[in-house]
């Protein structure tokens, strides 16, 4: 096993990495902001504009109604300014996202809590189990992995490599083993070695969604063979880059796993970050954490406040528009 990481030295503050990772979308949300409100007067069709340019940045058609019917309440026949627009919006984004901004959160009463984490593959899963490892193990707790993703030997080595890097025990198989046989031995074993938590890597192949569905549930039924009440958490990896696609994702994952938590990744390298909202909005899941780099510090618990002011162009010192 390899040498556990060590932290970086210097880091930027973490407003300040969310801000410069969500600047493609806060850079072309207010570009076209201003480019709308330097036509005309605030009338019907400038409204109608600004709407599109919330929608075209995927904050979905709620939020864009919430804004506009802000925007017009008393202000109708004045000027209106991209500040008093990015104000509005970082406003109405943190009022939508307080809500589901919760901490991951370990049920004391759980040896281990078990966490099987699913999503489409490319959306960052095994680095993002790799993280929560990394936290889980920073807050003194003993974790293991489990290799559950059987269809693809680079899962399997990109997850014995992040168990290397956290220090954390990874239970895996050849490709081709059974996910539900490979879940069930870790489980086994991680409930013997009285670990505090057990994260499940699971495959994430949409094209034939029904041999999906059985194998989830087949991991779920032999899980719950060992302990009733496991998984204790489902926690969704999205990639904020698929846009629109990612509600398909969590109606999709809803169905077939049950998600009860979701994590939001590569919202660096996207001007699309505003899904993140109309999903909020749309379903209302608790949302534990954001990944905006592929460093293991760059993972954090979501705070609806900073994410708004950064996605409306705001600094962290503009409590106003927030």
């Amino acid at each position: 096993m390899s040498e556990k990481i060590a932290p970086p030295e210097s880091k930027r503050s973490w407003f300040a990495q969310l801000k410069a990772g969500l600047s493609r979308t806060s850079n072309s949300l207010t570009e076209n902001i201003a480019g709308v409100l330097t036509k005309r007067k605030l009338d019907e069709e400038t409204l109608d504009e600004l709407e599109e340019v919330l929608l075209r940045a995927d904050l979905g058609m709620a939020m864009a109604d919430h804004v506009r019917e802000a925007i017009s309440k008393g202000r109708y026949d004045k000027g209106l300014t991209a500040e008093d627009v990015r104000s509005v919006l970082a406003t109405e984004v943190a009022r939508v996202l307080e809500p589901v901004a919760q901490a991951f959160t370990l049920e004391a009463s759980a040896k281990p809590h078990v966490i099987l984490v699913v999503g489409v593959n490319g959306t960052g899963k095994t680095t993002t189990i790799g993280k929560l490892a990394h936290q889980f193990d920073n807050d003194g707790k003993r974790v293991m992995l489990a290799a559950a993703d059987t269809f693809r030997a680079a899962a399997i080595d990109q997850l014995k490599i992040w168990g290397g890097r956290v220090g954390a025990e990874v239970v895996a198989k050849d490709v081709g083993a059974d996910p539900a046989g490979v879940a069930y031995e870790a489980l086994e074993r991680a409930k013997a070695e009285g670990r505090d938590v057990l994260l499940i890597d699971t495959a994430g192949r949409l094209q034939n969604k029904g041999d999906l569905m059985d194998e989830l549930a087949k991991i779920v039924r032999v899980l719950k063979k060992l302990d009733a009440n496991a998984p204790h958490s489902v926690v969704l990896v999205l990639d904020a880059t698929t846009g629109q696609n990612a509600i398909n994702q969590v109606q999709i994952f809803q169905e077939i796993a049950g998600v009860t938590n979701l994590v939001v990744t590569k919202l660096d390298g996207t001007a699309r970050g505003g899904i993140l909202v109309a999903i909020a909005e749309r379903f209302g899941l608790p949302i534990n954490a954001i990944g905006i780099g592929e460093g293991i510090e760059d993972f954090e618990p979501f705070d609806a406040h900073d994410f708004a002011r950064a996605i409306a162009g705001a600094g962290r010192e503009n409590e106003a528009a927030a």
